[in-house]
């Protein structure tokens, strides 16, 4: 399984947003699911049209956009 079986953009769903294929979930909404403390089991029964195969390209997919990224961290109230 790759990512790019599960994952993709099209300019006319979402502006163009990463999106799990087949759905209008964009990776960054399933993302900040994640975040917020959902497990991944109320995340497949909530939207069935999740797969296990899909949300793990979804991580992996987060993973090879950020590999390269440098992060600058500041601190709140910092302009």
């Amino acid at each position: 399984m790759t990512w790019q079986d599960y994952i993709t953009t099209d300019s006319a769903v979402l502006a163009g947003k990463p999106v799990v294929r087949g759905t209008r979930l964009a990776v960054d909404f399933v993302l900040g699911l994640l975040a917020d403390g959902w497990s991944q089991q109320q995340l497949l029964e909530n939207y069935p049209q999740l797969s296990g195969d899909a949300l793990r390209a979804v991580f992996a997919y987060a993973a090879e956009v950020t590999h390269d990224e440098a992060l600058h961290l500041m601190s709140r109230g910092a302009a």
